[in-house]
């Protein structure tokens, strides 16, 4: 029953992930940290679905995985699937939420990072992710002396940075809002009892 829960969480989530991209960040070409935010640039530049972005930019990531630590591997493949699936699917809805419900781009971008927040924070919560830039962040902590957390906040930042040249200081302002709120978010989902 326990695997049934976390599987739900992890569609749940994945959800959340999904809307906070294609209703939140992608209309105002607003990015994320980690591996997501890459993708989004890609995206942005490129054209290139968001979903297949993901999943090439976290091939790397996952090859190591598999070849060190194979239970950080599975509990984080269906995350990254589901997640790349779901952002996918819903993406053409994108135009009809738009049509009920404006916000600006400064709402979007909190909004957005604080329902991307949740959704990982629910996968963490539950044992899982999507991989990425946190999972990578585990492994760069046995050679850098850092905080796992301050490792990926380095990594988010960069990200946002990059997107910033290559796109828009707006962009930049507004991505530094969505990692701040996506921070918060996952930090409340991941409070102990």
């Amino acid at each position: 029953m326990r695997s049934y829960s976390k599987y739900v969480i992890i569609l749940l989530a994945s959800l959340l992930i999904a809307a906070g991209t294609n209703f939140f960040l992608v209309p105002y070409k607003i990015l994320d940290g980690g591996i997501i935010g890459i993708a989004l640039i890609i995206n942005y530049i490129s054209g290139i679905k968001i979903g297949l972005a993901i999943v090439v930019c976290s091939l790397p990531i996952f090859l190591l995985a598999w070849f060190r630590e194979r239970e950080i591997f599975y509990n984080s493949i269906l995350g990254l699937l589901t997640s790349s699936f779901l952002i996918e699917l819903i993406g053409p809805l994108q135009y009809h939420f738009l049509y009920y419900i404006e916000l600006g781009s400064i709402s979007s971008a909190i909004i957005g990072g604080f329902l991307m927040g949740s959704g990982l924070g629910l996968m963490l919560r539950f044992k899982a992710s999507t991989g990425g830039t946190d999972l990578l962040a585990k492994f760069m902590k046995r050679y850098i002396p850092l905080n796992v957390g301050v490792i990926i906040f380095l990594t988010d930042f960069l990200i946002i940075g990059a997107g910033g040249v290559l796109i828009s200081k707006e962009t930049f302002f507004h991505s530094i809002l969505t990692i701040v709120s996506g921070g918060v978010a996952t930090g409340l989902c991941t409070l102990e009892d």
